[in-house]
């Protein structure tokens, strides 16, 4: 057994003992035969060194230089250096900075807010990435730990655009939906930063405060009857309610929850889920599909979460992933039973079905 730093790695090195980052999250296991992908992930994570199979090797006369190894980027590498996601970031970093000032006017000026919003802010972003694929790509690829109030309500007004293009939503109602998913969270600005911002888990007494901001956006948004739908106000009090009474701030069930709260709900929680963390990386998409089957058509409205996670699955046919034993492969197959268990193609051209392998499953896109 050898330590090796991480830039000095190279394909075809065996892990002598399981990969893991400073949070105790597993990137590789024991025994895996290390490739280009699974070095890039071990590096993003920023681990310095670590173990590999064999003798420490003994210092030898320096040899020519080998002509520099030309390497295949990643999907997620490839769209990053793309013109498309650099021009989408931009923007998307300052309309996120145009955004917090207007709903900082609005707070302290009392300032109306109307659909000028929209047009000045989302629907240049949607219409940016027109399609699933595109959208998806972009946010997954700009998640950073920077998870701010604004940044965060853009997202859930994005993804709640696509659900309005799922459903053919007329544009009267697509403009109320977007406003309603931009202005969900507006209640967390009501509570304390130290509280809001804290990395480490609530204690009960501060959970109890944050789980008040439902209620402070809709009495915010409510001194705006005469000009907002009530929709919007409704939106920012029950997207955290569940339709099986579990959810806050008034244990609503399905029957009491609109259509627009049941859907920026799900876009609230697939982008939260799919955020880095201080404590966590980003969870990969194939793993909030995992945690939405296992409760979803319990606490989520079955027509908006089937529609979602279908589309979700789909926007990932094709793609290369990382599976949780170092493997990597091809989604070839969606199972529509069990979306987040599609049949993979391993990179040596053997098949596994997920859906019929317990203990194994989607760690990562590559």
């Amino acid at each position: 057994m050898r330590i090796v730093k991480t830039t000095k790695l190279e394909a075809g090195m065996v892990t002598a003992v399981p990969v893991k980052t400073k949070h105790g999250q597993l990137i590789v296991s024991k025994g895996v035969v290390l490739d280009d992908s699974l070095i890039a992930r071990i590096s993003f994570y920023g681990i310095d060194c670590i173990r590999i199979e064999g003798e420490e090797e003994v210092p030898v006369a320096p040899e020519k230089p080998a002509p520099p190894k030309t390497e295949e980027l990643t999907y997620s590498e490839q769209v990053k250096n793309s013109d498309s996601f650099k021009n989408f970031q931009s923007e998307y970093t300052s309309f996120s900075s145009e955004f917090e000032h207007i709903l900082s006017s609005l707070i302290s000026s009392g300032d109306s807010v109307n659909k000028d919003v929209l047009n000045k802010i989302v629907y240049p972003l949607l219409n940016k990435a027109p399609n699933t694929i595109e959208m998806f790509d972009m946010l997954h690829n700009m998640r950073t730990v920077d998870d701010s109030i604004y940044a965060h309500s853009l997202n859930v007004a994005l993804i709640s655009g696509m659900f309005g293009r799922w459903l053919h939503l007329e544009q009267e109602d697509m403009d109320i939906l977007l406003l309603a998913a931009l202005l969900h969270d507006i209640g967390k600005t009501q509570v304390p930063p130290n509280i809001l911002n804290k990395p480490d888990k609530y204690t009960d007494e501060e959970f109890a405060i944050v789980k008040n901001h439902p209620v402070f956006g809709y009495q915010m948004l409510s001194a705006y009857d005469n000009i907002l739908d009530p929709r919007i106000k409704n939106a920012a009090l029950k997207h955290h309610e569940r339709c099986d009474g579990s959810g806050y701030p008034n244990k609503l069930t399905r029957e009491e929850i609109d259509d627009f709260s049941h859907i920026i709900a799900i876009a609230d929680v697939y982008d939260a889920m799919t955020a880095a963390r201080s404590y966590r990386a980003p969870l990969c998409p194939f793993q909030v599909i995992a945690a939405f089957e296992k409760e979803g058509l319990q606490k989520y409205h079955p027509k908006y979460i089937l529609i979602f996670l279908e589309r979700i699955a789909s926007t990932y046919q094709n793609n290369r992933v990382l599976l949780s034993d170092g493997r990597a492969g091809k989604i070839v197959m969606l199972n529509k039973q069990y979306l987040s268990r599609p049949i993979i193609q391993l990179d040596d051209g053997d098949c596994i079905d997920l859906s019929r392998t317990s203990g194994l499953s989607i760690q990562a896109l590559l």
